[in-house]
């Protein structure tokens, strides 16, 4: 755990559970589990997590409750973004629910904070917190106060109330919840298991990003041109105009397909700004991805991240109106010659951050970098 981070777009890292098992692609050289093998392997959160291979240290799946951390967010009265669990899985198979609701104790205790919770197991994820969330966490939150949890909260903790959406489902306003997309078939496998979860923000870190990545599937298309036209916006839509009276309903006046428009009673029409038809309306309640980072590979054995790749994802987002954060190149930084451009290998710090010239920070409710 760390008040501080060399994490881009977090702020502090908080491990109450440490230990995984390689599942997918983007495991294969996972930092955490060579640092855990390697500089960590005596450390009592990380002895025996590992076993040594002809390719290093390999996760054994074997798990850890770190139950001296647990509290660590209760003690940080200024406001954090805290990447939950950046030395293992907090829904590893091996992980038992009961581990998993003291977590989410500690998030509900401490609403000034924003957890960002990442994740490979999404379907585990979406059965735990589409089942009677509310009621689990409280009970967690009770059993915790004879531990002596509570007289470290500066804050009201969240209750049922809080926490129970009866349109959504429960959630914790304060998750940010994300899965890892190192490819299209983890992104067709893991994406619609989000989305059907509910959460405060959904993202998805696609780093390493180890091949092209569509998204469009996951957001609105126009009926003619085929393009995400950025109509997952907020509430309402930006771009509207009625067929009667030609009218700009403007961004203040909600839309209303039953009753039409409100200046007329016209039909109102959604407007692709590329090719000028129609668009597809997706309701503002309809869930959304509502973040995206990109990042190459970093480390021994770093694999290269084709730009084209990064160029994709980020052009997609500014079309969806979905805020893009590029993390890093990794070991590898595109040049170009006579014969086209290409990678080539360098120090993580040379590779540097910027995607064609430009460095892209953005972050979801307005909390760019």
């Amino acid at each position: 755990m760390s008040d501080g981070t060399k994490i881009e777009w977090t702020e502090a890292t908080w491990n109450p559970i440490t230990g995984c098992s390689v599942t997918s692609p983007g495991c294969t050289n996972c930092y955490a589990m060579k640092l855990a093998g390697t500089r960590l392997r005596n450390h009592a959160s990380r002895a025996g997590l590992t076993a040594e291979s002809q390719a290093g240290p390999v996760w054994t799946g074997e798990v850890r409750f770190n139950e001296q951390w647990l509290d660590q967010p209760l003690r940080w009265k200024r406001p954090r973004m805290i990447f939950v669990c950046a030395h293992g899985d907090l829904f590893h198979e091996s992980v038992p629910d009961k581990w998993i609701d003291r977590v989410f104790a500690v998030m509900a205790l401490c609403p000034q904070h924003t957890f960002q919770v990442l994740t490979k197991r999404s379907a585990r994820v979406r059965e735990y917190l589409t089942d009677n969330l509310a009621v689990r966490v409280q009970n967690a939150v009770d059993n915790l106060e004879p531990d002596g949890l509570w007289k470290f909260k500066g804050h009201e903790p969240w209750v049922i109330s809080d926490i129970r959406d009866s349109e959504r489902g429960d959630y914790l306003p304060n998750l940010w919840l994300g899965v890892s997309v190192e490819d299209q078939a983890r992104a067709d496998e893991r994406i619609p298991d989000l989305l059907a979860t509910p959460a405060g923000v959904r993202w998805l870190s696609c780093e390493p990003l180890l091949g092209p990545v569509d998204l469009r599937s996951w957001l609105p298309d126009c009926y003619e041109c085929g393009a995400s036209c950025g109509l997952r916006l907020p509430s309402p839509p930006k771009v509207e105009r009625c067929t009667e009276c030609g009218e700009e309903c403007g961004p203040e006046t909600e839309p209303m397909f039953s009753e039409g428009c409100p200046k007329c009673s016209g039909e109102l029409e959604f407007i692709c700004p590329d090719c000028g038809h129609y668009m597809v309306y997706q309701h503002p309640d309809t869930p959304n991805l509502d973040w995206i980072v990109v990042g190459g590979e970093s480390g021994p054995g770093a694999r290269p991240m084709h730009p084209d790749w990064a160029r994709s994802l980020r052009d997609q987002c500014a079309a969806a109106g979905v805020p893009f954060f590029f993390k890093q190149w990794g070991n590898y930084r595109p040049t170009s010659d006579a014969n086209g451009e290409y990678m080539i290998p360098v120090a993580k710090k040379q590779a540097g951050r910027l995607l064609d010239g430009v460095q892209h920070d953005r972050m979801p409710r307005g909390q760019d970098a």
